[in-house]
């Protein structure tokens, strides 16, 4: 489906209406950003106080309303503004939403053991792999961010384990590397990965995995791997 608004918040801001790229003031893309990482109408004075944290609650409030004067003649395509309330307008698509409800497809579906191949599983894990905004510092940004990773994360490895029973090797080596890369020291990441290169007989891509990751996570937090994952590298 087409839809004539669409907001980006993966790998970067961007607001596209009928197909063209839009210049967005600063304090205007805060606003459409805090708003498209919030499912439901926010109060008007919550997004003042968590956009303008350091102002008084009249300065904040006056903020907000010069950031949707700003977004002149099209403040009415992207935004519902009530009396005490905002929020994103119906017919703005946010890549955002796309990436939690694939991804909690996938974990819906790994949860019920499905083993049906995912379509399209470059694309898949192409959209799997871009952060929320991930040059904004925020509170508000960051740890909405974190908790998309997180999902993410389980989502990617979810993938690799149903490309793995699947016999799609390559893809299943794949989705491992980019959970691996999400996060280098997290033990399940590594695990899918290392079961995906024992599937297809890699047993020496396996082990120097295997290796790396016992030395990082020595090196870095001095703990060494669970006792599961040495047991799987010691019935190879």
């Amino acid at each position: 489906m087409t839809y004539p608004v669409r907001l980006s918040l993966l790998s970067g801001f961007e607001l596209v209406i009928d197909g063209d790229a839009v210049h967005v003031p600063t304090s205007s893309q805060r606003v459409l950003a805090f708003l498209g990482l919030h499912i439901r109408p926010q109060p008007r004075t919550q997004v003042a106080r968590s956009l303008w944290r350091e102002a008084t609650d009249q300065r904040a409030i006056a903020n907000l309303r010069a950031a949707l004067w700003k977004l002149h003649v099209i403040r009415e395509r992207v935004i519902v503004a009530r009396k005490d309330q905002l929020s994103l307008c119906g017919e703005v698509s946010v890549d955002l939403a796309e990436v939690l409800q694939r991804a909690r497809e996938l974990l819906d579906i790994s949860c019920a053991g499905g083993t049906d191949q995912p379509a399209a599983p470059a694309e898949l894990l192409d959209l799997l792999s871009r952060d929320v905004l991930p040059h904004w510092d925020e509170d508000w940004v960051v740890i909405e961010r974190e908790r998309v990773r997180q999902l993410r994360i389980h989502a990617i490895e979810a993938l690799s384990v149903r490309l793995r029973r699947q016999g799609w090797h390559a893809e299943a080596v794949e989705a491992g590397l980019a959970a691996v890369a999400a996060d280098p020291l997290r033990e399940s990441a590594q695990r899918v990965l290392i079961e995906a290169h024992l599937a297809e007989g890699n047993a020496a891509d396996a082990r120097r995995q295997f290796e790396s990751f016992r030395d990082l996570l020595w090196r870095d937090l001095a703990i060494r791997p669970t006792p599961a994952l040495d047991a799987l590298m010691a019935r190879r």
